[in-house]
């Protein structure tokens, strides 16, 4: 391996980012640590924990057991002006936002591999469990986003948002290995984060968790629970009719089939009070606090401007059933611009609407004015602002925000 291939480790102080980097330097790259630190903003503590600290220290002990240089950057201002306020407008919005994604496409393979390139860095590598990919078409090199080799820990949904410029810079050194052999690395390196858990909360704030975060920076407002019955007359349009195609389908009809339902309080009845529905996601059980409703509720839609949650009575309720959604033109990405679909078109790929949904089938159709998809089973909780990603096989095709 030639010595100057060089290479920026995001170092997180997680396991996984530590054993990249061990990785990279036993190949012969030359590997530079680099600490993000992302989020310092007092009035979110909830706790005297100060995970950032602890991160960033861990992962400095790990650059000098490596013996590789080690840097921490504050990217702080950017994660607050761009997945931040991001973030807090959509659940104001009632929209339900996903930071991680936002996290990977804004921070680590933009601000950072920015940052990366200014210490003259051929590459940047994270500890993502995803692969990489390269083929040619019309003779030019296409990167592809493989799926990672552990199926528990796959987390090419995350990064459904990358493109060929930042894809052709990435290395994923881990997505080959299970989790447990990362374990097992780390451990026969004698690694401080060896035995270290995995993050649970946001991509940016560590260890908060996301409704105490929400709470602190969108207000309490109390309204209302407003339960609607399974057999609304609206729910019929949202039926395919027999013996017609998905490409056949008029505009209308596509737009009742996959647009979310809206709603208003005559259609249900009032079953209780919330704190505020912008706290609320679609298919979200548990924060209700409503009892002896028989079957659990769900919620099916809020309403942010009225102040109201609208819930459905079990699992199969069809407010919290879809068969399609819609993403708007400008919010389609592909990751393989050569599959780029046209107006008219239609393809068939497997897609998921949440990280570590099974895959499901589902036929995609190009319109002038957006990407309809149309599952072969009905989705559970389709939310709004949530990104729906399209595969291949085990290929990550595209992605898009959904409407």
């Amino acid at each position: 391996m030639n010595q100057k291939i060089r290479v920026v480790v995001g170092l997180s102080g997680g396991v996984d980012s530590s054993v990249t980097a061990h990785l990279l330097k036993e190949q012969g790259y030359e590997v530079i640590g680099m600490f993000m630190k992302n989020w310092h903003d007092e009035s979110v503590t909830i706790s005297n924990d100060c995970p950032w600290m602890e991160d960033s220290t861990d992962a400095m002990l790990v650059a000098e057991k490596l013996g590789i240089p080690f840097q921490a950057i504050d990217l702080s201002e950017e994660y607050r002006t761009r997945i931040v306020d991001y973030m807090f407008a959509e659940y104001k919005a009632g929209r339900t936002p996903n930071p991680d994604i936002l996290c990977n496409r804004e921070i680590k393979f933009d601000i950072f591999l920015k940052a990366a390139q200014k210490l003259k860095a051929d590459f940047v590598a994270t500890g993502h469990y995803c692969q990489k990919g390269e083929i040619k078409v019309d003779g030019k090199p296409v990167y592809q986003l493989l799926a990672g080799a552990d199926p528990n820990k796959d987390q090419s949904y995350f990064l459904c948002q990358l493109n060929q410029e930042q894809l052709s810079k990435a290395l994923f050194p881990i997505g080959h290995l299970q989790k447990p052999e990362v374990r097992r690395i780390a451990k026969e390196m004698d690694l401080i984060t060896a035995d270290k858990k995995d993050s649970q909360g946001l991509c940016f704030i560590g260890k908060v968790r996301l409704p105490d975060f929400l709470q602190q920076q969108l207000k309490p407002k109390k309204g209302d629970i407003v339960n609607v019955p399974d057999d609304l007359p609206e729910y019929e349009s949202k039926k395919i009719p027999a013996g017609v195609s998905f490409e056949d389908l008029e505009t209308s009809t596509l737009d009742a089939i996959c647009l979310p339902q809206q709603y208003h309080a005559s259609q249900g009845k009032k079953v209780g009070d919330h704190t505020g529905a912008h706290y609320f996601t679609v298919g979200q059980r548990k924060g209700l606090h409503v009892g002896g409703t028989g079957l659990p509720l769900f919620v099916i839609s809020t309403d942010t401007t009225a102040n109201i949650v609208y819930t459905g009575m079990g699992e199969t309720h069809p407010g919290l059933l879809r068969k399609g959604l819609f993403v708007k033109a400008d919010e389609i990405h592909w990751i393989r611009e050569d599959l780029r679909l046209k107006v008219g078109e239609t393809a068939r790929y497997q897609a998921r609407i949440r990280y570590r949904q099974p895959l499901t089938w589902a036929t995609l159709l190009m319109k002038e004015n957006g990407l309809y998809v149309l599952f072969d089973t009905a989705q559970k909780g389709i939310a709004s602002g949530q990104f729906v990603a399209w595969y291949e096989g085990k290929e990550s095709i595209g992605s898009g925000t959904i409407f």
